[in-house]
């Protein structure tokens, strides 16, 4: 899983480069694609459930599974961009959100709110601790800094398969839920919101929108429960 999750690391970041002024989307996932054959390891995504992409791509009011497309990004957009990889039979998954040139303080400040969120449910992350540990650092942060936590999509295991239990809440109880144990894969991956936590999805089917069209950011990690904490495996 190492070795998959520096695979995503790596694709996110080359994609992460490419998000300019237009461009579209379908571009962005033909990078994705290009780089993560590349490197000798297949797109999780691609085909999961019939999504027909290798990369999601969320923009602005878009939480997650944004289909690439036609779509051109213009200055002030933020687009989340999540990606998965398998390697020799083990998959990773990671997902970042970033401004398209010059964006609003609201978008600055959502966006470093989620990235911080992760990072704190990350530190909570130890053995011998509980999945609701996690979920309220995460939701503590959020909410503390005027974001809302979505609730309908969470995290979850990963490994052998791109989604395995347990289902990893972005809000919570601390002392609640699944003993973490040493050796444990966690994808954790706040969606936080600008306002309502509550969404919808559009007619593709995939692309979950928030149900007051305001704006939502995405960070994800795939970690692994050590001995004395977490280790990131999808950071470079």
């Amino acid at each position: 899983m190492r070795q998959a999750g520096r695979i995503v690391a790596e694709v996110l970041e080359i994609v992460r480069k490419g998000v300019l002024p237009g461009i579209t989307t379908l571009q962005l996932d033909d990078i994705a694609d290009n780089e993560v054959k590349k490197r000798g390891a297949v797109a999780s995504f691609k085909g999961y459930r019939g999504f027909p992409a290798s990369i999601c791509t969320s923009i602005n009011e878009e939480v997650v599974h944004g289909i690439p497309g036609n779509r051109v990004l213009k200055e002030g957009d933020i687009i989340s961009l999540d990606f998965g990889a398998r390697f020799d039979g083990f998959h990773s998954d990671a997902a970042v959100t970033v401004g398209v040139g010059k964006i609003s303080q609201t978008a600055r400040n959502l966006i470093d709110a989620t990235r911080g969120s992760l990072a704190a449910g990350i530190a909570a992350a130890r053995p011998g601790g509980r999945l609701g540990d996690v979920s309220s650092q995460i939701q503590t942060y959020a909410e503390g800094r005027g974001f809302s936590v979505v609730r309908e999509y969470v995290g979850h295991g990963i490994g052998r398969d791109l989604h395995e239990d347990p289902q990893v809440p972005n809000f919570g109880v601390p002392g609640e839920g699944p003993l973490l144990i040493k050796g444990m894969t966690l994808a954790l991956e706040p969606m936080l919101n600008a306002g309502t936590w509550r969404t919808s999805v559009a007619d593709d089917k995939w692309t979950v929108w928030t149900a007051d069209k305001k704006l939502s950011a995405h960070f994800e990690h795939t970690i692994l429960i050590g001995e004395g904490g977490s280790e990131i495996l999808t950071r470079l």
